[in-house]
């Protein structure tokens, strides 16, 4: 059995491996057929933001761990991974939370005028007591201790990597046959009593999980007159940001 790899003296910090550890090499990279690539895509285009077809079967722990492993497997800045994920499922907590939407909701309606008051008051934007599961997705932003590596210029690095982390569970679920809706709609401090988190945590995402048998073919905002999707093309821009200033856009 060969030695362990032991760090000189003289070797230099910023390119020799921890100590103890052989130094790391890349394998070959794996090509993905025709066949896989195409899933990934249909899984991406199928992804829908679910309110209101989630059916009442549990979801088989198996699966939801899966789920679970699709997002800690999430990239993340200085390898932080800042993520956990609390499993809800007991209804009168679920209530609570429930209560807090609506009071959050109706704040959200006052904010809108005219017909588009009306047409977001027609909005059904939660699942939250019809999905058999809900999942609290936080950030810790202590983890990694003071000087995390790529976080050291922007602090707000945690909070995307455990966006990356709600992206793959969404992605991941979907393949399932799991449907996921995010919902936004709180006051912070609501939810942050609900779930007793501790002041360096915070709540990243509030998901609504279940089984669907039905969805909707494009976006529900999309199919309900709610807004457009924009053209990718206006969205792509060269070394430098041109056109408009993106203001009202």
């Amino acid at each position: 059995m060969p030695e362990p790899y032991v760090v000189s003296e003289t070797a230099r910090p910023s390119t020799a491996p921890e100590q103890g550890h052989p130094p790391a090499k890349p394998e070959q990279a794996r090509e993905f057929t025709p066949t896989e690539r195409q899933a990934l895509y249909d899984v991406i285009n199928a992804r829908r933001d679910v309110r209101n077809e989630f059916l009442p079967d549990p979801v088989d722990p198996a699966m939801l761990r899966r789920v679970l492993e699709a997002a800690h497997a999430a990239p993340s800045v200085g390898f932080m991974q800042p993520w956990n994920f609390i499993l809800i499922r007991d209804a009168a907590r679920r209530r609570a939370v429930h209560a807090a939407f609506e009071a959050a909701n109706a704040e959200a309606e006052a904010m809108f005028e005219g017909e588009k008051r009306s047409h977001y008051a027609a909005l059904k934007l939660e699942g939250i007591l019809k999905a058999p599961l809900n999942i609290a997705v936080t950030c810790d932003r202590t983890r990694g201790g003071k000087v995390v590596l790529g976080r050291t210029h922007n602090r707000d690095m945690d909070l995307y990597s455990t966006v990356c982390a709600v992206q793959n569970l969404w992605l991941a679920a979907r393949a399932e046959g799991l449907g996921v809706g995010w919902v936004s709609i709180f006051r912070q401090q609501d939810l942050r009593n609900l779930l007793d988190l501790p002041e360096n945590v915070e709540l990243v995402a509030y998901l609504c999980v279940g089984h669907i048998d039905e969805a909707f073919a494009q976006p529900e905002l999309q199919a309900r007159g709610w807004r457009k999707r924009l053209d990718l093309d206006a969205l792509i821009m060269e070394d430098r940001w041109q056109g408009p200033d993106g203001a009202g856009g």
